[in-house]
């Protein structure tokens, strides 16, 4: 017997497919688009469907992290870049060949395929012993001990890149640093 719609395990299967239709849109909408901009607004639309699926599969910490750093720097900083960018650059215009598209379509329908083909009729092994459940007292735990220098290096080369950008945004367009 199937579950219903308005069973818990009925609104998980449309909640996970509302994920999945957000981050595919937001794939298309960053790869098919011809304005820089709307592309990075795909982009990060993109990514708050991924930490959505993290989510969705457990994961607050890695979900928090996905909107932190991909939506929240990586985004931010590529739009930061569009705006410093040299507006009157030459466009160059490249021709497409009509095949272009087809061909794409068809290696990445044979990839999809390949790709469900293994995964439906694959084999798979049991998963190994739980060692850490992925919660958020663990994975601190983790960094603040573990791998506190990792965590160190880390800060210190974000805020290098947080000084650099403010460097490049005081110098301006028209000014060499």
């Amino acid at each position: 017997m199937s579950p219903s719609l308005f069973s818990p395990e009925g609104l998980a299967g449309v909640i996970f497919l509302i994920l999945i239709g957000v981050t595919l849109t937001g794939a298309v909408i960053a790869t098919c688009t011809k304005r820089l901009i709307r592309s990075v607004t795909g982009l990060a639309i993109c990514f708050v469907g991924v930490a959505g699926l993290y989510y969705f599969l457990n994961s607050p910490f890695v979900a928090m992290m996905e909107l932190l750093i991909y939506v929240g720097a990586v985004c931010v900083t590529i739009a930061f870049a569009i705006m410093l960018a040299e507006p009157n650059e030459a466009r160059v215009a490249r021709k497409i060949s009509p095949l272009s598209g087809s061909l794409a379509t068809i290696c990445g329908g044979a990839m999809a395929y390949a790709l469900g083909y293994a995964a439906v009729n694959g084999q798979w092994m049991a998963p190994a012993i739980k060692i850490n459940d992925g919660s958020v007292k663990e994975m601190g735990m983790s960094l603040l001990t573990t791998y506190s220098m990792v965590f160190e290096v880390v800060s210190i080369v974000l805020l290098l890149a947080i000084i650099g950008a403010l460097v490049l945004a005081k110098a301006g367009r028209d000014k060499q640093c």
